[in-house]
């Protein structure tokens, strides 16, 4: 559409998470370290929360990545869906590490081969690690099934971490009393914050170069400020403003997006026209 306009190579506001943008702010690296610490510890779960677009799969999978990459040391399994019964996060555990098994297999069966499996990796020094994105939405007797995984012993240690990946609510699930042995084996907990206006120019910028662009600033100072307030830092906001911004400058024929082009994407964005309003109905306040 406007690819050979600005000097692109490829869309660089895409709402699909994709590694080869990901920018290190320092929370997102902060979060990025402590799971990666967290391997070294006792502890069986970390936790990594946020607001809905703050960037969490996208850290997920740069985790994810990053650990596939040294897999003489690691084994992962990645749940994105974790919305199932215990028998079925079960299933699809054993999918992720392989498992061969028949359909009609028993609970205990289904168990007891997985068992298997983690403690035959332990064995070879190499940890398995499990992956839970959107783990707000799953049963708690899901999760609880999960953890009683990670009590599994091996002479090497614990044999499986897990990282979960969630919205706020993931903290009111473990505040509940099934839950209270899982909460008590945290190693860490992070937060991702929403980008302040420092970082979403950053991101917008580095956005645009990791999609082939090498010229002069592309958006203006007033711009990303209108941006920053529009988008209140999410990042899947930003984009989202960020592409139809790019599409009406484009559409004016220019190639610097100005403040003007910005306020056309924000009116045709209800999303960033609620958080424009709830900010209005929080200053008056």
């Amino acid at each position: 559409m406007y690819l050979q306009h600005f000097g692109l190579a490829q869309y660089p506001f895409s709402l699909t998470p994709n590694t080869h943008y990901f920018l290190k702010l320092p929370s997102h690296q902060q979060a990025f370290n402590l799971l990666v610490e967290s391997l070294q510890d006792e502890s069986s779960f970390s936790k990594i929360t946020g607001e809905v677009g703050t960037g969490k799969t996208m850290l997920c999978r740069k985790t994810l990545n990053a650990l596939e990459s040294v897999k003489d040391r690691y084994t992962t399994a990645y749940i994105p869906h974790p919305i199932m019964s215990e028998e079925g996060i079960m299933h699809a555990i054993a999918e992720e590490l392989s498992i061969q098994r028949d359909a009609s297999i028993s609970y205990y069966d289904l168990l007891t081969l997985i068992t298997e499996e983690l403690t035959s990796t332990a064995r070879e020094n190499k940890s398995t690690v499990l992956f839970i994105d959107e783990a707000q939405a799953m049963p708690e007797e899901t999760l609880e099934a999960v953890r009683l995984l990670t009590t599994i012993d091996s002479p090497s240690g614990k044999p499986l971490h897990v990282f979960l990946f969630g919205q706020a609510e993931l903290n009111e699930l473990l505040n509940r009393p099934i839950l209270r042995e899982l909460k008590h084996n945290l190693f860490s907990s992070f937060e991702l914050p929403a980008l302040d206006r420092a970082g979403v120019e950053s991101y917008v910028e580095h956005r645009l170069v990791k999609a082939g662009y090498n010229g002069p600033h592309m958006f203006t100072t007033n711009a990303i400020d209108l941006l920053h307030k529009s988008s209140k830092g999410i990042p899947r906001l930003i984009n989202i403003l960020a592409h139809k911004a790019l599409m009406v400058a484009y559409g004016k024929g220019v190639q610097v997006v100005n403040e003007k082009h910005v306020k056309h994407a924000v009116r045709d964005t209800e999303a960033a026209k609620q958080q424009k309003s709830l900010g209005q109905r929080l200053f008056a306040s």
